[in-house]
């Protein structure tokens, strides 16, 4: 059970607002009324242009324009990227795959591949395994193994320690002079916080006095602007505002009320004009609908339409027969041209190479083992094997 949000109670409202309220809403609903007229009948009019002139200019437009334009438009792109497609793609593919990828194949499989293979390849690893791996180790061993070390020792072991000796003195050099300089720092921060002691009890006798001297100025200002500001505010800004809030707020809810009351004025207006356009247009135009046209749209359907409808009907229907028929027997008639051709062909090929007869094709007419024929398929002719072989 869901539980009613009950509405706010309404405020008790004073006289100001029962006196304004009455004048306000005849005065709106004079000026509002014709207003809300003129706006509705510029609506329906212009839903009635809308609907009965401009949707279908539109459409009308857009037909063309899809007839007209576009159709032609991308049919001829079709044509031109088929064009480009036959004449520029397919020749610069070709000649791109017999004059560039071709040969280039060509050269790197049998030319380049080989001569890798065996003009570097072979003759570098022959050398390296039978003519230059011992040479070399011993070049390595005794040109750059055997010097290093003895650099290392000899040179490098005691530059070392001599760098060290001499870093490590520098750092106790280092480590006194910080020490210095922390006593140094010690004392410069004794005296800092001195000073600063003596800066602080001095800000504080300054503070003393800029408090009171702001505590006076502060009463003066309050008694000579805030106290009687305050009263203006209260007495005369606050009872004003709310008359001016009150009065807005009529206004507002007057311009609401009128507006919805013309509505119902114009609506009530619309239909009356409704009414008697179709009394005195409608009416009789459906009368003479009725009574005239349709009967002689129905006659010109049953008498002239339905019997033309029909001849063509049945004219689409034998044409279509007859293309059909026409379409089976040049069917049948180059089928039996390509068995013609391909036999006299077969026969050619073995009076010249010479063969084992041939045996006659089964003919799809016959069933195996029986003497019955397929649908739809022509008897096959009965002729022997040795008049066909003959």
């Amino acid at each position: 059970m869901e539980l009613q949000q009950q509405p706010p109670p309404r405020q008790p409202e004073g006289c100001l607002t029962v006196a304004i309220r009455i004048p306000v809403r005849i005065v709106v609903l004079v000026l509002v009324v014709p207003v809300r007229m003129a706006w509705d009948l510029l609506a329906a009019a212009a839903r009635a242009v809308h609907r009965s002139l401009l949707r279908p200019v539109g459409r009308a437009l857009a037909w063309l324009g899809r007839t007209l334009i576009v159709t032609p438009l991308v049919f001829l792109g079709r044509c031109l990227s088929w064009l480009v497609h036959t004449l520029v793609v397919i020749p610069l593919a070709w000649l791109w795959r017999w004059l560039v990828v071709t040969p280039l194949t060509w050269l790197w499989r049998w030319l380049a591949v080989p001569l890798w293979r065996y003009g570097v390849v072979v003759p570098a690893s022959l050398l390296w395994r039978y003519g230059v791996v011992a040479p070399a180790s011993l070049l390595w061993r005794y040109g750059v193994v055997v010097p290093a070390s003895l650099l290392y020792r000899y040179v490098l072991t005691p530059l070392g320690y001599g760098i060290a000796w001499l870093v490590g003195g520098l750092a106790r050099g280092a480590a006194g002079v910080g020490a210095g300089l922390a006593w140094l720092g010690r004392g410069i921060a004794w005296l800092a916080a001195r000073g600063w002691a003596g800066l602080a009890w001095v800000g504080r006798g300054i503070a003393v006095v800029v408090s009171a001297v702001g505590s006076a100025l502060v009463r003066v200002g309050l008694i000579l602007f805030v106290v009687p500001l305050g009263w203006f505010y209260r007495w005369v800004l606050t009872p004003l505002g709310r008359a001016v809030a009150v009065v807005a707020r009529e206004v507002g809810a007057a311009f609401g009320h009128a507006w919805r009351i013309a509505g119902h004025v114009s609506r009530a207006v619309g239909r009356g004009l409704k009414w008697l356009g179709w009394q005195l247009v409608g009416r009789p135009l459906r009368w003479v609908w009725r009574t005239v046209c349709a009967p002689v749209l129905h006659w010109v359907r049953e008498a002239v339409w339905a019997p033309v409808k029909r001849a063509a009907v049945e004219a689409g229907r034998i044409a279509g027969a007859a293309l059909g028929t026409a379409r089976r027997a040049a069917r049948e008639a180059l089928a039996s041209a390509r068995e013609t051709v391909r036999r006299a062909r077969a026969d050619a090929w073995r009076a010249l190479v010479g063969g084992p007869p041939r045996e006659p094709a089964p003919h799809p007419a016959r069933t195996l083992g029986s003497t019955t024929t397929a649908s739809g398929a022509v008897p096959a002719p009965e002729i022997s094997l040795h008049k066909t072989e003959g």
